[in-house]
């Protein structure tokens, strides 16, 4: 009991001449130094008085109603607040600020801990930089999956893709009709759908005027005065001609000297029957459609290419062409016509293309795709499709500067296939681009700025508190 007495008045006897105090820690004496010239400092922080990893901004009092002692900046004895060992910063750099763990746009300029007990995050002065690039670990940059490749000249192959259809050549159509009053007699075995050759017998036909045409033709090159004079011979044919008499028919009365009663009509060119509308005993007046051929050897692709494209392409350029019903199957073929007009509710225009088709695969009104290659030869400065960063009115790439630095790069686009975009602008040969992962070092990015910004907006209203109170005073 002398002996807590003696001590008690040495800690007061003390207290009065140092300027310190003493107080009773539960088994022993512990000291805190409080001398005059402290006052005149400004404390780092304040942290717990008993010991514990909690620390303070400002002036506080912990649980048992004990003041948090404060930390000064040349305070070498003050022990600094406990971290944990994941977070411990490096002493060899100067801290210029802590950030949020949780990316909130929150900063301190002491060590602090947010509402879920997380220490917050120091920022180092290296790691600020004001050409908006930001620095990332390389565990980070190992776990995140961070590549990058150089930007290289390289030849871009746009290919543009658009639906279409297959047509008919409207060159290689015939239809077979008569010309004056007729009669068909008889039928061949055709019908809608048969394959014909050029000179395939397809109906007999009876005609008056044709009839009449054959008689007087006959009796004109049978004639002795006037059988051998030409002009007569050949206005006599004509006749014949132009009721569109098949010219086989006209060489057989050449020969036998004979004009028949029924003329047999036969096939224009080889094909495919279209239409069969001639019918035994039938009256076929002028200008009935009798049949309607179509050689399909050669068709037309008729697709429909997005306005924005049609700066890109031009006639005679290759295209490939894929029937649904043949998958493995690519016809080629060339452009032959852009049709000089936009249809105002799809907004394309129509191509024609022209495909060779000897084994009739193709048929009228299958449906196709086309692929146009664009591809005029000449590199150009191109990176990976996946390393701009595409926002609809800004393109960008983050260039990778080494030592785990990335810069955003604003660049202006050109074409783009193959997996490639062309860079026009921006962006130099050789620079290395982020091709992967570049999402989440924009998002860090971002968030970076958006702390800068916020921790200056922070301090220009204690800035201009503090000038305010300068000229008060």
């Amino acid at each position: 009991m002398n002996t807590q007495r003696l001590l008690t008045a040495l800690a007061l006897t003390s207290s009065l001449a140092f300027g310190s105090f003493w107080y009773w820690a539960g088994e022993h004496w512990s000291v805190y130094a409080t001398t005059a010239a402290a006052t005149d400092r400004t404390p780092l922080y304040y942290r717990d008085p008993d010991g514990a990893p909690l620390w303070s901004a400002g002036p506080k009092k912990n649980d048992s109603g004990r003041d948090y002692l404060p930390v000064y900046d040349d305070d070498k004895a003050t022990p600094a607040p406990l971290k944990p060992k994941q977070q411990a910063e490096d002493t060899s750099r100067k801290v210029m600020y802590y950030r949020n763990p949780m990316g909130l746009p929150d900063t301190s300029p002491v060590p602090k801990k947010d509402s879920m007990g997380m220490d917050y995050v120091p920022v180092y002065e290296g790691d600020d930089t004001d050409d908006g690039s930001v620095k990332l670990s390389l565990g980070k940059i190992q776990r995140t999956g961070v590549k990058s490749e150089p930007a290289e000249r390289l030849p871009i192959r746009v290919s543009i893709k658009a639906p279409g259809t297959i047509q008919l050549d409207e060159r290689r159509v015939s239809v077979i009709a008569m010309r004056a009053e007729s009669f068909v007699q008889k039928v061949a075995n055709v019908t809608t759908g048969t394959h014909v050759k050029a000179g395939q017998p397809l109906m007999e036909i009876y005609s008056a005027a044709v009839a009449s045409a054959a008689a007087d033709y006959l009796a004109t090159i049978t004639s002795d005065k006037v059988g051998q004079v030409e002009k007569y011979r050949s206005g006599s044919r004509q006749r014949l001609t132009n009721l569109a008499v098949p010219e086989q028919v006209i060489s057989k009365i050449d020969k036998s000297h004979v004009a028949p009663v029924t003329v047999q009509w036969s096939s224009p060119r080889d094909g495919i029957v279209l239409e069969r509308n001639a019918i035994e005993g039938m009256r076929a007046n002028p200008g009935d459609v009798l049949f309607r051929i179509a050689d399909i050897s050669a068709v037309w692709a008729l697709v429909d290419v997005a306005e924005r494209d049609l700066g890109s392409i031009e006639v005679g350029q290759p295209v490939s062409i894929r029937a649904r019903s043949f998958s493995g199957r690519t016809f080629s073929g060339k452009i032959s016509v852009i049709y000089p007009q936009v249809n105002r509710d799809t907004r394309t225009a129509r191509v024609r293309i022209e495909l060779d088709n000897p084994d009739f695969a193709l048929l009228p009104d299958m449906y196709v795709d086309a692929e146009i290659d664009t591809a005029d030869g000449a590199p150009v400065l191109a990176v990976p499709e996946s390393s701009v960063l595409d926002t609809g009115s800004r393109q960008a790439v983050l260039v990778d500067k080494g030592e785990g630095r990335f810069e955003p790069r604003v660049v202006k686009v050109g074409r783009r296939g193959g997996g490639f975009i062309e860079i026009r602008d921006g962006l130099a040969a050789g620079e290395a681009v982020v091709t992967s992962a570049n999402f989440l070092i924009d998002a860090e990015s971002n968030l970076k700025a958006a702390l800068k910004g916020f921790a200056e907006a922070t301090q220009q209203p204690s800035n201009g508190a503090s000038d305010a109170m300068g000229d008060h005073k």
